[in-house]
């Protein structure tokens, strides 16, 4: 387990950070099941104590005995998360950093597509599938877990369920995937085609010493510095850039590009390139969406398209280097895009 799988450069798609969440734990004296998802590496104060004991950063259960509280009809203790972007499972990790006594010495993960808006009555009852099968773990370690397509076939999910054999403490849960987006949020209405939610993906970057590419696409603001993109500081003069796969071929009609938090480093300027791909095959078919364009600090930089063509990609070049905070394209799916999208949704239903 030294290496660390391919899988894991995929979204996270349980991350609180783009929508996951725990709604459902049989158990967690110890530790919150929220610690499963924070999108941050796990910490450990020893000798800090509450009023359960020990302070520890992730979820941990009691001590199961018989007929002990909270543990009656069970054999083990689970979680439910709901993920944050419901898409293809590729991996999943399961981090029991700093649970070097208290770690379970076994996990299993199972995965579900409830639509709707399901209450954890509702997912207890659902029809689950089994991705990992009961796997041993080890203390204060990442156990990286490939996932094969169930029953020969690639499906889409919406929530994984985590059970821990029989109890103990897990830090982090990462479940890494591709997004697979509801073609009936993305039809005949405005959306952002380069959003992480819609399915689209950073592809390929210069640089990614500060900060990870991927910030640039996901949702909500950014709060602090080190929730955008941010490179390291050149001296070459040559500039950075990072290239976005958009949810589908898309027709832009607004382009947002925003350096919040970024003061001292953000870029002196930019050019926005673009191109048409749907198969992907060509590589250096870029065309001008945006000109070299000046960039404010802590600044949200909004640029209106007028006749602009259809892209699948774009590339952002910032020159010399520094960050960008997020990268917003608003615009609609062309007719080719929208049935795409519509054949990856029917090909995972």
């Amino acid at each position: 387990m030294s290496d660390t799988p391919s899988f894991t450069r995929l979204t996270d798609l349980a991350a609180r950070d783009v929508g996951g969440a725990v709604v459902w734990a049989n158990d967690e004296f110890f530790g919150e099941k929220e610690a499963l998802i924070r999108p941050e590496l796990p910490t450990f104060s020893p000798h800090t104590f509450g009023h359960k004991g020990q302070v520890v950063d992730g979820w941990e259960t009691r001590r199961r005995r018989p007929g002990g509280p909270g543990v009656q009809g069970t054999e083990h203790d689970s979680a439910i998360i709901r993920l944050g972007i419901p898409g293809v499972v590729r991996g999943v990790t399961v981090d029991t950093a700093f649970f070097i006594g208290n770690y379970p010495p076994h996990a299993r993960v199972e995965a579900a597509s409830v639509p709707g808006f399901p209450t954890p009555a509702d997912l207890l009852a659902a029809e689950w599938t089994e991705i990992v099968p009961v796997s041993p773990l080890s203390g204060d370690c990442e156990h990286h877990f490939a996932v094969e397509a169930a029953g020969g076939a690639e499906r889409r999910f919406t929530h994984v369920r985590l059970a821990m054999i029989p109890d103990g403490g897990i830090a982090r849960f990462r479940v890494y995937g591709e997004p697979v987006p509801d073609p009936r949020f993305l039809a005949g209405v405005p959306v952002d085609l380069a959003a992480l939610t819609n399915g689209a993906q950073i592809v390929a970057a210069s640089n990614m010493f500060f900060s990870a590419p991927e910030n640039l696409i996901k949702p909500g603001e950014s709060r602090v510095m080190g929730e955008g993109w941010e490179t390291a500081r050149r001296r070459d003069g040559v500039g950075d850039w990072i290239e976005v796969r958009l949810a589908a071929q898309g027709v832009p009609a607004v382009i947002e590009i925003d350096t919040a938090n970024y003061k001292g480093n953000a870029p002196d300027h930019i050019v926005l390139l673009g191109a048409d791909r749907p198969g992907e095959p060509a590589g250096s078919d870029w065309f001008e969406v945006i000109g070299q364009s000046s960039m404010l600090p802590d600044y949200r930089h909004r640029f209106r398209l007028d006749d602009a063509r259809p892209v699948t990609h774009l590339r952002l070049e910032v020159r010399p280097d520094g960050g960008v905070a997020r990268l917003r394209v608003l615009g609609t799916l062309t007719d080719s895009g929208l049935a795409a999208v519509q054949a990856r949704w029917q090909d995972n239903a």
